[in-house]
């Protein structure tokens, strides 16, 4: 019988992972773009980006050498509260945020970018302040590829390997997610098994490409009219 914790697992990761995802890509998203065009901003975008392109285990390494018993951070966590991040569950999520944040954030700086700026102008001259711009014209004119981005993160998130193999290990139960899982059973040669876990990969990630597609016609459509 198949073990389906690390379905379990999976989704949870994904879940909290986008929650943490979509507000810290959205906000650092409007941050970058209210800077200058700056030496500064270069950096830091190259910085927000770098995740994306780099190797998922080169991330591990790095989140390794922060989170790592014997790290800084994973020393303080350790000796403060008693709890250890690296090759736990937290460890799983931290890696699937990492991986999946520039997705989430390149996607809304680009829908922000394209946005007129004719209407934050005319926000502007009607007196409006620039949080209300943002909340009633950047936000809503933005939203299909603000939604966007947070459903190929949360397929990111939910696909994530390498990164987690380092930091949070593959141990059942507890840290083995589905990308992991499939590994081990075809390592240990159960095939089938790891067809049923491929299977519930494909099957969800289709779901969630499918939703966004049907989403952005819908709003496309109400908008042609």
């Amino acid at each position: 019988m198949v073990d389906l914790s690390p379905l379990y697992i999976s989704l949870k990761t994904a879940i909290i992972t986008i929650i943490i995802t979509f507000f810290l890509g959205l906000f650092l998203a409007k941050w970058t773009l209210n800077r200058k065009h700056d030496l500064t901003k270069i950096i830091l975008d190259g910085i927000f980006t770098m995740p994306l392109v780099l190797p998922p285990t080169v991330m591990g390494f790095f989140l390794l050498m922060i989170f790592g018993v014997n790290q800084p951070i994973g020393k303080l966590f350790l000796h403060v509260f008693h709890y250890k991040i690296a090759f736990s569950f937290s460890a799983t999520v931290i890696a699937a945020v990492v991986i999946s944040f520039p997705l989430m954030y390149r996607s809304a700086k680009a829908a922000m970018e394209q946005i007129d700026h004719d209407l934050i102008d005319a926000g502007r001259t009607l007196g409006m302040s620039e949080k209300r711009i943002f909340f009633t014209v950047i936000l809503p004119e933005a939203m299909p590829g603000i939604i966007s981005g947070g459903v190929l993160s949360f397929a990111r998130g939910l696909g994530e390997f390498g990164a987690t193999a380092m930091l949070a290990g593959n141990i059942v139960g507890k840290t083995r997610t589905l990308p992991l899982a499939v590994y081990s059973e075809v390592m240990s040669g159960n095939y089938d098994n790891a067809g049923v876990y491929v299977f519930i990969i494909v099957v969800i990630c289709l779901i969630a490409v499918v939703g966004v597609n049907v989403y952005q016609y819908s709003i496309k459509k109400k908008r042609s009219f």
